[in-house]
């Protein structure tokens, strides 16, 4: 009798938009960890199921077949055939049912135990016969709905039962299965056998490479491989996977009882009839958009992300907390440095950041309600439409989505893009899109100089848009990004009502990645701020200053700010502004929290919180601030951004142009709003920066219309090695 271990580890398998992660979620609750795969920076979850401790569900990334193409189908796969977990949950999507099942005839040559989820049988319009389905594939199917959590139990007593029971799987005809059984006699000791030989007659090479086979082995497998080619007619792969689909028809027809009315459009299909249209898609998106920027940080009565932001600026950190320092202070008799400090250092500068939590956990919301309906993969497909027209793959899109929580998970999402030009374009112009930690400087320019203008909020997002487009055109005209971009393909899910716990699980994610930020490393440089802009040398001597344009903080900002002057920074303020640039460098909600500590200086701050960006809009015209703002958006990401693009390139050269070309970008972008902006407002003269933002802009559209360079054959960049990359 086999002894159970302690724990029984379960892979849950399927294809992208199958469910999956809502199924992974509704198995495992708050019972979850997320890291990186050992060696590769794909994003790994892990978690126990709720009332089952000995349960632990991996959940895989999605993939279409076990012919990995990208990093997180390599990921998949070695995880599936080296780590051999004790189950298999592969989750089908019933409302594609015969393109699911193609992973699923694969699963079978594993040798593992596998239980089939299946998925949206509230959607599905045909009658699948469950019992005679499992009866089909020789495996337990389980109906489940991820979304409304129905089926659950029923899931995991089919798990407990199939423990142990590997399936029998499914038979080709009996030339290929010959075949088959001959090349596995030529394989070493392997777990699973069947596999091994028939990923060998389908010529993958990871497989021909990790199997160490003898000459005469080898020569066999070819002669095998040639013989049935011959005989097909075809190519070793496609014979394959055409007897798959043979199979998996057959079963379809046993088993799905179809509607008559073939014809009639379902409600996804009537719906995508006019949000993807070609000429209304786009507006729609961008409608959308403002929308959302509108409820989030705008200046209507609608607009409950600004109503909390006013809350939590005006009377949580405008009057309660200071209020209790103060009081606090008084009864402990702490030194006034010490209350300065903790005043005008940790809460003036924590508190600015962590002010603007409303709008973003706002935004966050509605961002995760448009993931999870399937409105964003419509966007995606969307995007690919235009992107293609500029060169630029579809593919493309994904990271850029994903980088609007984060810059790091977005920049390591051009793993999915199996060219190489493509995914260093990508990883080069994914830092443009705002991130979660933007979020806050569009809030305080949108908030204090534009009055909550949801227009300049959906236009700092348009601005990110424009610069990957803008940046791919020209970067395409070069030898290095010159070529067809790859072919997007994407299944489409079905629109369905957002399931209220997968949207409260990604904004508590993504806001609670801010909040812990704010806590953390934004709290200590607070601290370092206050310091560096309450000292300075005074007479040779190192002492408190009155005015902080006297001190450390102001002199070495001063030092470098007249870089910054032809972009409007100029006066008392060019300092704190190049100060906050810089300190942005490390996360970008530094530069609110910057703000925060040096307008906040010396008591400035009364008891209405919002007193600081009022201070700040005293200093910044209209122009100068949308300049303000169009540099730090664009410049070089946070510290740890910069980390993820060194790990993608894997190639000092291209991660330094990168920042480099982010940056340079970005102040070109900035100088030609501040001159060209102020002269039409009339706040610049003509004058030689003028020319040279002409010039500059010139040089722009050259670059945007010129004839790029035409490569005469495909080139494999050997600076990519996706094996490299993982070690």
């Amino acid at each position: 009798m086999m002894t159970r271990k302690k724990q029984t580890i379960i892979a849950l398998a399927g294809n992208p938009n199958s469910g999956k992660t809502t199924l992974f979620n509704a198995l495992t609750g708050a019972r979850q960890s997320v890291g990186n795969w050992p060696g590769v920076t794909v994003e790994k979850k892990e978690g126990t199921v709720k009332n089952a401790g000995h349960l632990v569900i991996q959940d895989l990334p999605g993939i279409y077949s076990m012919s990995p193409y990208s990093l997180e189908e390599v990921v998949s796969r070695d995880y599936l055939v080296h780590e051999r977990p004790d189950v298999i949950i592969n989750i089908v999507d019933a409302s594609n049912l015969e393109r699911n099942l193609y992973l699923t005839t694969q699963l079978f040559e594993l040798d593992i135990p596998v239980v089939v989820a299946l998925n949206m049988m509230d959607i599905v319009e045909d009658k699948i016969d469950i019992e005679k389905l499992s009866r089909e594939l020789g495996v337990p199917v389980v109906a489940v709905s991820a979304l409304k959590k129905t089926g659950i139990k029923a899931l995991l007593d089919a798990v407990e039962h199939a423990f142990g029971h590997a399936p029998a799987g499914l038979r080709f005809s009996s030339n290929l299965e010959d075949a088959i059984k001959n090349v596995e006699t030529r394989l070493p000791v392997t777990p699973c056998p069947r596999w091994m030989a028939i990923k060998l007659l389908e010529n993958d090479e990871r497989v021909w490479h990790s199997l160490a086979l003898s000459a005469s082995a080898q020569k066999a497998v070819r002669t095998t491989i040639e013989r049935l080619e011959e005989e097909e007619d075809d190519d070793m792969e496609s014979v394959i996977t055409n007897a798959r689909y043979e199979q998996i028809t057959t079963i379809a027809q046993a088993t799905v009882q179809k509607k008559r009315k073939r014809h009639a459009l379902s409600p996804s299909d009537r719906i995508d009839q006019i949000v993807t249209n070609r000429f209304l898609a786009l507006p729609i998106f961008l409608l959308i958009m403002y929308g959302v920027y509108t409820i989030a940080m705008g200046a209507t009565p609608f607009s409950i992300g600004t109503i909390g932001t006013d809350w939590a600026n005006d009377v949580l950190f405008g009057e309660w907390i200071p209020n209790a320092v103060d009081s606090l202070a008084s009864v402990l008799h702490l030194h006034p440095v010490l209350t300065s400090l903790i005043q005008d250092g940790i809460v003036a500068g924590v508190g600015a950041t962590l002010g603007f939590v409303p709008q973003i956990l706002v935004l966050f919301v509605f961002l995760s309600i448009l993931e999870d309906c399937g409105y964003m993969a419509r966007v995606a497909f969307i995007m690919d439409r235009l992107f293609r027209k500029f060169g630029l793959s579809g593919k493309s899109f994904i990271p850029l989505l994903v980088a609007t929580g984060c810059g790091v998970p977005g920049i390591m999402a051009s793993r999915t893009i199996e060219q190489d030009r493509d995914r260093k374009m990508t990883i080069m112009t994914t830092g443009f899109i705002p991130c979660g930690a933007k979020m806050p400087i569009i809030g305080l320019f949108a908030g204090a100089v534009f009055g909550n203008s949801s227009l300049v909020a959906t236009s700092a997002f348009a601005i990110g848009i424009g610069a990957v487009v803008v940046s791919g055109i020209m970067l395409k005209k070069f030898k290095a990004f010159a070529g067809e971009p790859a072919p997007f393909v994407m299944e489409l899910p079905a629109y369905h009502w957002p399931g209220v716990g997968n949207v409260l699980r990604s904004t508590w994610e993504r806001g609670w990645s801010f909040i812990r930020r704010a806590g953390t490393l934004i709290l200590l440089s607070s601290i370092v701020l206050w310091f560096l802009q309450s000292f300075g040398f005074v007479d040779g001597a190192l002492t408190l200053v009155a005015n902080n344009n006297q001190s450390l903080l102001a002199s070495l900002g001063r030092a470098v700010a007249w870089i910054f002057i032809p972009l409007g920074w100029a006066g008392d303020m060019a300092w704190k502004a190049t100060v906050a640039t810089f300190t942005g460098l490390i996360a970008k909600e530094e530069v609110v929290n910057t703000f925060g500590v040096l307008y906040n200086h010396t008591g400035q701050l009364s008891e209405n919180g919002d007193a600081i960006w009022t201070l700040v809009a005293a200093d910044f015209s209209a122009v100068s601030a949308y300049s303000f703002m169009v540099f730090n958006l664009l410049c070089a990401p946070c510290f740890a951004a910069m980390g993820a693009i060194k790990r993608e390139m894997n190639n000092p050269k291209w991660t330094w142009m990168t920042i480099g070309y982010m940056c340079a970008f970005a102040y070109v972008c900035a100088l030609i709003v501040y001159q060209l902006g102020g002269l039409f407002t009339g706040e610049v003269a003509f004058n030689g920066f003028t020319v040279v933002a002409i010039t500059l802009l010139l040089g722009i559209l050259y670059l945007l219309f010129r004839k790029g360079y035409t490569p005469d054959s495909e080139v494999v960049d050997s600076d990519w090695d996706l094996e490299g990359a993982r070690s």
